[in-house]
């Protein structure tokens, strides 16, 4: 007779499922294990790992709180605190590695702080320029303003692991429709709501968009007198093919902004006619260069403190007043100024208290601004302003329908995607180097190198 295999008892049997359900729910975040690799673990399972090691810096809620934050916002943030002595060798390549997830990641280490990010969800000055804006700060405040600014600022979206903030379970029969009757109820009352604000906030628009059309307009009549200096002709003694065309995209530039802000109806609408100036400019700065037999000019963004003033030439420091120090594009002209210690000359507009600084003249200026200073340039030049501050609300993207995000002049990747687009040299650099005040070291890459 064939023998009967031996069953666990259903007790055992309970025990062991659950013992397992517990070192899965658990064994992430508690492990004492410090590995690079059990860290990219728990960043794959939530944004904020807190090592054993390192409770003391952050409570288990506080931790919580950053981490619902995160995924509220579906942004592929990675938050470590990791004890003073962890190796920082590698420390970010490593951790960007074993993650497998495009995204930024920012570590304490004792009272330090870095982070580093994939180029595609956030630039190299942008993250540098936002180390700088915590450093000093405890670690509770620095990681929650760390986190404040750099979801206003970054692309991407958060990785499916994470699974939302909603938690474990569905939702009941009672319960949904009890929120169906609810919703219902409130019907009738919130259309009436939203046509009101709606239109409140179209008044807002264009109230908004013809104090900036004066700005625009001073940009395109500035933009037409270069055309003029430069007093070029097609048939002149000297000219060629390649001269006469960059003077035809700088005449299209100038006739594609005149055209774009007759035809704006929002403020968003006026970036495209700020970045038909900054192409036609360039076009300007090479025809220049060609006629008079110099290099032609690297590509780079206009000057910071006044568009006008054409493609910038060297990045300086500039620190706004009560802000951070940070590194902005600027013309050869305020480059002089500032090595000799003298103020740039900076665009002002007009606003209800006099003139001011065009990052300190209100939301508006955000698309204006946006169309100049591409390709993620912008969020880490306005940290510490006004509108740098106002850009980071979600109000500012309801009313002028675009965000920090939007600056990024491509498609934004991010969140479960990694493999081929990985660029170990988004993460280089020491611990440090990459914008804090600790390392030594310019920033150098992204990722990759030391901590």
């Amino acid at each position: 007779m064939k023998a009967v295999p031996r069953t666990r008892s259903l007790p055992a049997l309970l025990l062991a499922v659950l013992a397992l359900v517990l070192a899965t729910l658990y064994a992430p975040g508690a492990s004492a294990d410090t590995s690079v690799s059990a860290v990219a673990r728990a960043l794959r399972q939530s944004p904020v790992y807190v090592d054993p090691a390192a409770r003391g810096q952050l409570s288990a809620a506080d931790a919580d709180t950053l981490a619902a934050r995160i995924k509220d916002a579906d942004k592929p943030l990675f938050i470590a605190v990791l004890p003073a002595g962890y190796p920082t060798t590698n420390l970010f390549a490593d951790l960007r590695s074993a993650t497998g997830v495009t995204g930024l990641y920012g570590i304490r280490l004792g009272d330090r702080f870095d982070a580093r990010a994939d180029s595609s969800v956030m630039s190299a000055t942008a993250r540098q320029n936002l180390v700088r804006s915590v450093q000093g700060e405890d670690a509770k405040a620095q990681l929650a303003d760390f986190t404040d600014r750099a979801l206003a600022r970054m692309g991407g979206h958060a990785p499916r692991s994470w699974g939302g903030s909603a938690g474990n379970g569905g939702m009941s029969s009672t319960a949904l429709i009890t929120t169906a009757v609810v919703l219902v109820a409130a019907g009738a009352g919130g259309y009436a709501l939203v046509h009101r604000t709606r239109r409140r906030r179209e008044q807002e628009q264009r109230a908004a968009l013809e104090r900036l059309r004066v700005v625009v307009d001073e940009d395109i009549t500035a933009f037409g007198e270069e055309l003029d200096r430069l007093d070029f002709h097609p048939s002149e003694p000297g000219a060629d093919d390649a001269m006469r065309a960059d003077y035809e995209r700088a005449l299209d530039a100038y006739e594609t902004a005149k055209q774009r802000m007759g035809a704006a109806h929002r403020p968003e609408d006026v970036r495209t006619v700020t970045e038909a100036l900054e192409d036609g400019r360039f076009s300007l700065a090479q025809l220049a260069a060609r006629r008079e037999h110099r290099p032609l000019p690297e590509r780079r963004p206009p000057c910071f403190f006044d568009p006008r003033h054409g493609p910038s030439v060297s990045d300086a420091t500039w620190t706004p007043p009560g802000g951070a120090a940070r590194q902005v594009p600027v013309c050869a002209a305020d480059a002089t100024r500032l090595a000799d210690g003298r103020d740039p000359v900076i665009r002002e507009v007009d606003t209800d208290y006099g003139r001011r600084p065009y990052w300190d003249a209100g939301p508006a200026y955000g698309p204006w601004a946006g169309g100049y200073f591409g390709g993620g340039l912008l969020p880490g030049l306005l940290v510490g302003t006004l509108l740098g501050s106002m850009m980071a609300t979600p109000s500012y993207a309801a009313d002028y329908g675009t965000g920090y995000g939007d600056f990024g002049g491509g498609g934004f990747e991010g969140g479960d995607v990694s493999g081929t687009d990985f660029d170990p040299g988004d993460f280089g650099g020491g611990f440090g180097d990459g914008g804090g005040d600790f390392g030594g070291g310019d920033g150098g890459g992204d990722f990759g190198g030391s901590f």
